[in-house]
């Protein structure tokens, strides 16, 4: 594979937010986010989706200690945002063969392959289903055989609408989209091979994950309402903007990812968030404040399959996986605006507010 783009939004988060804010002293209010090891030195690694947002910043950061797989279709994903140094298998998720040879004699596996996108799966049900359901179950029993560890990206949508907030992990599950449906099913099916098999399966349940390379369609409000302020145009709010999101940053998702690779608390799902709601116009707030762009909002009919409101309860990610999410949201933007001018620039700042 090519080496990492340094212009491309990836490269300028692994070479300026986390070596940057590791640098900084204790003084400064902002931790060190790059996690001191991985706990899978000298350990044989899959990352299903390893193109895609999230996958690329762990495969990133699992580089190069750790001898790394990526299998990925590159329906969503990009080539270029794989590291140089990983091991690259181009397939489906659901091609059997590429997937017995990208899982033979592997010791983790994190499963992030799937079709991400609420409206998507509504549109295309069947699809969806089989890539995130018939996928997750072919990767669950390839590591039974393999005798190997998976961490499953799950959802937040397997929720629907929460009763109350904060929702934690014994909430009641009732997904609103067949998004929410597939990820249910395939959290049910990693929790029923942990028990059935002894396979040691840890499930993260992810809120909206935002953060530096999120592009494309499925991308997230967050990238959309930055493309559109950069762009001095009008942010597109769907429905009154008065839903509610519990915005974690990819940062703090991949150490999470880490924890739970080696974490002996096994068979159990974990909400990945940060224990605060913000209104989808408060969202919009915040951007158009630290890009200073004079752009109004628009609003437009409200997406089937939305939830209305989200936070999550992190008392589980915090007292058993040790991981306490601790990235702003302010703080998070301001680090896309900064990191977004300085590549414009070609140059790398030298602070990030």
């Amino acid at each position: 594979m090519p080496p990492l783009d340094s212009g491309s939004e990836l490269g300028a988060f692994s070479r300026y937010v986390l070596p940057y804010k590791a640098q900084r002293g204790p003084d400064t209010g902002m931790s060190d986010r790059r996690p001191p090891g991985t706990g899978l030195e000298d350990a044989t690694v899959l990352v299903t989706g390893g193109a895609g947002f999230i996958g690329s910043h762990l495969t990133a950061a699992l580089l190069p200690e750790t001898d790394v797989r990526v299998l990925d279709d590159f329906s969503t994903g990009e080539p270029s945002k794989i590291p140089d140094g990983a091991a690259v298998f181009r397939a489906d998720i659901r091609n059997e063969d590429a997937l017995d040879r990208a899982m033979a004699d592997v010791d983790v596996v994190f499963h992030l392959a799937a079709v991400v996108s609420v409206e998507q799966s509504v549109s295309n049900p069947i699809e969806s289903h089989r890539v995130n359901v018939d996928g997750t179950l072919a990767v669950l029993e390839r590591a039974r055989r393999e005798d190997a560890r998976v961490v499953v990206a799950s959802s937040a949508a397997v929720y629907g609408d929460p009763d109350e907030l904060p929702v934690d992990e014994t909430a009641a599950t009732d997904p609103l989209s067949p998004y929410g449906a597939d990820k249910l099913a395939a959290d049910t099916y990693a929790r029923v091979c942990a028990d059935a098999y002894d396979l040691p399966v840890a499930v993260l349940r992810f809120f909206n994950v935002y953060g530096p390379g999120q592009r494309g369609p499925y991308s997230g409000v967050v990238d959309a309402f930055l493309q559109r302020a950069f762009a001095d145009d009008p942010l597109v709010i769907h429905g009154d903007g008065e839903q509610t999101r519990d915005f974690v940053h990819v940062a703090d998702v991949v150490r999470t990812l880490l924890a739970a690779a080696s974490t002996a608390d096994t068979g159990r799902a974990f909400n990945v968030g940060t224990g605060e709601s913000v209104s989808i116009n408060e969202l919009a707030d915040v951007v158009r404040d630290a890009t200073g762009t004079s752009a109004g909002v628009e609003h437009v009919d409200a997406r089937p399959g939305d939830i209305r409101e989200s936070r999550a309860d992190c008392t589980r990610l915090r007292d058993r996986l040790g991981v306490a999410p601790d990235v702003s949201l302010r703080e998070g933007i301001g680090d896309l605006v900064a990191h977004r001018r300085s590549r414009d620039a070609g140059e790398r700042p030298e602070r990030l507010q």
